[in-house]
């Protein structure tokens, strides 16, 4: 169990609620893989970041729309595991990126509610189906 598993200042509440799955920068890929056809969601987070700390008190408050999408998630602190950041290129965080069969589909920077939320998930359904993105 890593450090901030135990630090008072995190709420796993979401990761538990969502049956996110921890990795890092050497067990990414496979996860991904591991999810087949399913899309996933990589919520990119750090330890005291309050906007994280806001998206997952937000997506706790109001789950079943969350649910409702079907992502396989994942998480990963990037304050731990800087090499992810780096890899992705995050300049901020909560991201929330979404793969299917290992490829980059999109990803939502931030937490500005559900809909935008849900309307970032629709983008990158259409581009695994290679339809035109919504507007």
């Amino acid at each position: 169990m890593s450090d901030d598993a135990q630090s008072p200042h995190l709420d796993h509440r979401a990761f538990d609620a969502f049956a996110m799955q921890a990795v890092d920068g050497s067990t990414i890929d496979a996860a991904i893989a591991a999810a087949g056809d399913d899309l996933v969601c990589v919520f990119f987070w750090g330890v005291d970041c309050f906007n994280c700390e806001m998206a997952k008190k937000a997506m706790l408050a109001n789950p079943d729309p969350i649910r409702a999408l079907n992502l396989r998630w994942l998480h990963a602190n990037v304050y731990e595991h800087p090499e992810l950041g780096k890899r992705f290129g995050l300049h901020g965080i909560p991201v929330f990126m979404f793969f299917q069969r290992g490829k980059k589909l999109g990803r939502a920077t931030g937490w500005h509610g559900h809909g935008q939320f849900a309307a970032a998930v629709g983008n990158a359904r259409l581009k695994a189906e290679g339809k035109p993105l919504a507007g």
